[in-house]
């Protein structure tokens, strides 16, 4: 898969973090080097891909072809919960818990890697000379960009990555088209109570034109938003990360708590499992028409202005 040149300036920097200590700064370099070693070997696809985390299968199963799939995480097919936007299309590829010995057992040309996970497979591999690429935490739309370009090269799919890419931008661009102005106060409340959006989604958010309202509320110590502060300051538009139907755990029972009824007439509220968000990438940007639409929806609901 890698040059001459790659291999030498790879092996370099492994051995100067093993012999100056693995720090977490020189993993990220070897990391880089690696990501872009393998993007320029693309004449080189490789035939045998392992994906050993969600957010990697999700990229791996778009991108590569189905094929050269060798194994893809358990994750990739779980439906207890679904946690995957492929948990429908991935019947026929083998789904693992990725241990060093069950990898290794599908004689892997390139393993791919969510940056940070499984040091120890992480280690074995390396010390077997076994391809890895590891896949960075995205946390902009522009992140995201540049790491579906790194994959398309690294694994010989430079269209379907193009294409992914410009699916992404017409759902943008229907979203923008769609967006409520002024911005629609939004709270996503999700199971235990936590609001943390995150980055990527707060940019879905902006564009579809939603306000994020979890910062203007006040967590406990855990993190978690209390229903009763979720009453008392009341957002435009509250959408329930989950489904309304399935309360099969505790963390969801907040979301069903009846207390949350005395929103009605004051705010609009809909069930939304938001799965493309889980994993920030191109599918991600499915959801923006859905807040604008939601967006919409609860700014026709709300009261109008009383007259002096």
């Amino acid at each position: 898969m890698f040059s001459p040149d790659d291999e030498w300036q790879i092996g370099a920097t492994a051995r100067l973090c093993k012999g100056a200590g693995v720090t977490m700064a020189c993993r990220i370099v070897s990391a880089a080097l690696v990501f872009f070693c393998i993007s320029a070997s693309v004449a080189a696809a490789p035939q045998r891909v392992v994906s050993t985390n969600l957010c990697t299968d999700e990229y791996v199963f778009r991108l590569a072809e189905r094929g050269h799939i060798a194994a893809l995480s358990f994750e990739a097919g779980d439906r207890h919960p679904v946690v995957s936007t492929i948990a429908g299309k991935v019947r026929g590829i083998p789904q693992i818990r990725p241990s060093a010995e069950t990898v290794l057992n599908y004689r892997p040309d390139l393993v791919v890697m969510f940056a940070g996970t499984l040091p120890r497979l992480r280690a074995v591999l390396d010390d077997l000379h076994v391809p890895v690429l590891e896949v960075p935490y995205d946390d902009s739309l522009a992140a995201i960009r540049r790491t579906t370009s790194r994959l398309g090269e690294a694994l010989g799919a430079r269209e379907r990555a193009a294409a992914l890419l410009a699916r992404m931008d017409g759902e943008l661009a229907a979203a923008r088209r769609a967006a409520p102005r002024p911005s629609v106060r939004t709270l996503i409340y999700e199971p235990n109570g936590y609001a943390t959006s995150g980055p990527v989604t707060e940019e879905l958010m902006a564009i579809a034109g939603l306000a994020d309202a979890a910062p203007g509320y006040a967590p406990t110590r855990s993190g978690r938003i209390p229903v009763e502060e979720v009453i008392a300051a009341a957002p435009e538009l509250l959408i329930y990360s989950g489904q309304q139907d399935v309360a099969d755990a505790r963390a969801n029972l907040v979301l069903h708590h009846p207390a949350l009824a005395a929103l009605g007439g004051r705010t609009y509220a809909a069930w939304n499992p938001l799965v493309p968000l889980l994993c920030a990438g191109p599918w991600s940007a499915d959801v923006a028409p859905v807040f604008a639409a939601l967006g919409r929806k609860a700014r026709s609901l709300a009261p109008a202005p009383r007259r002096p």
